[in-house]
Order: C-alpha cells, then sequence, then structure tokens
C-alpha cells in the first residue's frame, strides 16, 4: 500500500486549525444520470442500508437504480437553484458565514471549509485542500445534531478511510452529535417565536425528523432517543404543553417498518381529529434541502390540506440565519478548547525553516 506524501511542504508554511463542516450530498445535476451516479453511491453504503452486500447489490442494481434516478430528478428539477441543489448552496452560506465569526477571533490562523459525505465537493477532495493550507489540527462537524450510524458515523468512516491513504494526519476532533446543546435549542426557539410573530401560530406543531429503519433502533442506535430529547427541549423553551407538539419521522424507503409514527400518515390523519392548522418544522435537518421543500412543504402540504385541514404553514429549517451561525460558532469553540493557536509569528517561521536547512545539510549524501 502506497501513502500519499506532502510533496510540498515548506517548514516556514504557516500552521493552521481547521474546521470542516459536512452535511449529506447532492447530485452535481438534477438529471437520471446525475441522480444514478449519486443514489449508487449513498445507497450502497452499508451504514445507509444494512442489507448484506450480495442481496442488496442485486436489489440496488437490478431495481432501484434502474427506476427512482428518473423519479428523483423530476423531485430535484422542482427545487434546484441557479447555484445548484438548495443543500449546497445553503452549507456554503453556513461555511462561509462560519469562517467570518470565526476569523473574527482567530484571524488567519483558522481555516473553514465544507465538504460532502455523497458527491462534491467531496471529503477527500477537502482534506487535501486542507492539507495544502497548513491544516495541522482538525475539527470535523457534521451538521446531524442527532447522532445515527447511518449519518454521524458514516461520515466518520468516510474520514478514517481518507486517512488510512496519508502519510502525515492532522490531529483529529471530532463532533459525533449535539442535540440537547443549548444555544443550538435557543436558535431554534427563537427562529420558531419569529416566524410565529410574522404569521401567526397554528393549532399544533408538528416536529418532523428523517426516519430510519426500527431495525436500527432495535440495534441500539441513539438516533430516536435523541430526537425526542430535542423535541422536548425545543417544547420546554418554547412553552409548549404535551398537546401542543408532535413528533414525527419523514422520508421512509422500501417496505420494511422505519420509526414511527410517520409524517405523511399523521397529516393525512390530523384533520380528521379536529386539527385545522399546523406548523411544521424540521429541528434535524440543518439546511432546507429536497426532503424539506419538496417533500414537506410541498407533498405533505398537500396530504393535510387535502385530508380537510385549513392552515398548513412550513417554518425553512435554521440554514445560515444569525442565530444559527452563532450557535455553531460556539459549537466549534468548545470542541476547540485546549488547542493553542499556532505560533505563525515570522521569526518562528524563519526558524523553524532554518533548523530544517541544517538538518537536510547535515544528512549524508
Amino acid at each position: 500500500m502506497s501513502f500519499q506524501g506532502v510533496t510540498d511542504y515548506r517548514h516556514n508554511q504557516p500552521d493552521r486549525l481547521g474546521v470542516l463542516i459536512t452535511n449529506l450530498g447532492t447530485p452535481d445535476a438534477p438529471t437520471p444520470s446525475a441522480l444514478r451516479r449519486y443514489l449508487a453511491e449513498f445507497l450502497w453504503d452499508p451504514r445507509v442500508v444494512e442489507v448484506p452486500r450480495p442481496i442488496w447489490w442485486m436489489i440496488l442494481h437490478g431495481v432501484i437504480l434502474r427506476i427512482r434516478p428518473r423519479r428523483s430528478a423530476k423531485a430535484y428539477a422542482s427545487v434546484w437553484q441557479p447555484e445548484g441543489s438548495p443543500l449546497l448552496t445553503h452549507t456554503a452560506h453556513q461555511a462561509e458565514a462560519l469562517r467570518a465569526a470565526l476569523k473574527a477571533r482567530y484571524g488567519q490562523d483558522i481555516v473553514v471549509a465544507f465538504a460532502m459525505r455523497y458527491g462534491n465537493p467531496s471529503i477527500p477532495k477537502v482534506l487535501d485542500e486542507l492539507q495544502a493550507e497548513g491544516v495541522r489540527r482538525l475539527l470535523v462537524l457534521p451538521l446531524y445534531p442527532q447522532y445515527s450510524a447511518s449519518t454521524s458515523a458514516s461520515t466518520f468512516d468516510a474520514i478514517s478511510r481518507d486517512f488510512q491513504s496519508r502519510r502525515w494526519l492532522p490531529d483529529l476532533r471530532f463532533v459525533s452529535h449535539y442535540p440537547d446543546f443549548p444555544p443550538y435549542i435557543e436558535a431554534m426557539a427563537k427562529h420558531i417565536e419569529a416566524h410565529w410573530a410574522e404569521h401567526g401560530r397554528s393549532d399544533k406543531l408538528v416536529l418532523s425528523f428523517h426516519g430510519v429503519p426500527k431495525k436500527y433502533l432495535l440495534r441500539g442506535d441513539p438516533y430516536h432517543c435523541e430526537c425526542h430529547k430535542t423535541s422536548r427541549l425545543l417544547a420546554e423553551r418554547l412553552g409548549l404543553s404535551r398537546e401542543d407538539y408532535l413528533t414525527t419521522f419523514q422520508s421512509r424507503f422500501g417496505r420494511e417498518e422505519w420509526l414511527r409514527p410517520y409524517t405523511d400518515e399523521t397529516l393525512k390523519a390530523l384533520p380528521g381529529k379536529g386539527v385545522r392548522s399546523i406548523d411544521v418544522f424540521c429541528p434535524g435537518f440543518s439546511s432546507d434541502c429536497l426532503e424539506t421543500i419538496e417533500e414537506i412543504n410541498v407533498e405533505n402540504r398537500h396530504y393535510f390540506l387535502d385530508a380537510g385541514g385549513e392552515r398548513f404553514e412550513y417554518i425553512p429549517a435554521l440554514n445560515a440565519t444569525p442565530g444559527h451561525i452563532d450557535a455553531l460558532t460556539q459549537l466549534v469553540e468548545e470542541n476547540l478548547q485546549g488547542w493553542a493557536r499556532p505560533d505563525n509569528a515570522p521569526e518562528t517561521l524563519a526558524a523553524r525553516q532554518a533548523r530544517a536547512d541544517r538538518c537536510r545539510e547535515a544528512m549524508p549524501d
């Protein structure tokens, strides 16, 4: 096995602290071919689909990748923006805002970048760029507040797999979850309160999280519990009673049972229970994406209204709002504690280069 080295390293290159935020990923374009590439990478991850590989390979390549790319391409086309997919643009804006906030404190000693677990910009590509910028201490922050092996652990897999081929590794810290981080709860609460102040408040608040198969919970995945913890803390902060809100799970596919209650079935049933107006917010989504814009605000809106509901309000994800960026900044700074700022004074860098030159001269030919 060969290892990737740093061939252009200079001993007088400044050292940097690195912050890498990551999200799930997105196809490169809203086309069937781009969706096929993206879904092939995403759905082949054994963290995402825990089915024996030979069986799953036949299902994935024999059925799913023949049907789903064209259907998904139409959905992506309906939300695509001139700059790309909503998830890509929102994550880029989050990285830009986080960079500005952290540079106000750390100056040029810190580098902030973003990558996608699947698709582009890829984790290996961005790690190359961070290494080239002199990052010797790296904090990785996947933007998944609630831990699941299918998201947070999969991101760690990608980082560690890349590191297996690198000769020189940075010091690494990894934020695996933050479901109860007070600034995150506060950012969501103020975001919802601002929406209510402008648009009024509905009969019930529905907190919709991305679903996972129920068997993951039974095998020990804490995601279900962390979603409910986030809901409880958010409801307490908003002063809601247990009857004022619901926690549901969306985006299931396949025939097996996923975490319940399902968002779509819940919204279809609520009007029959006398609930005429709802607000829907997705606490597990740090950025608006296909699953919030199209699935919640279009598809599930129709389910509720067609069933007799009268008012459906979608509350956007936190995206790059100031409250969210402030929460992420606090989370990053909390996890950077103990790492001193690099000493990049010109005299320090010059002395380091001089020592390296003397060592090189002393080496036998």
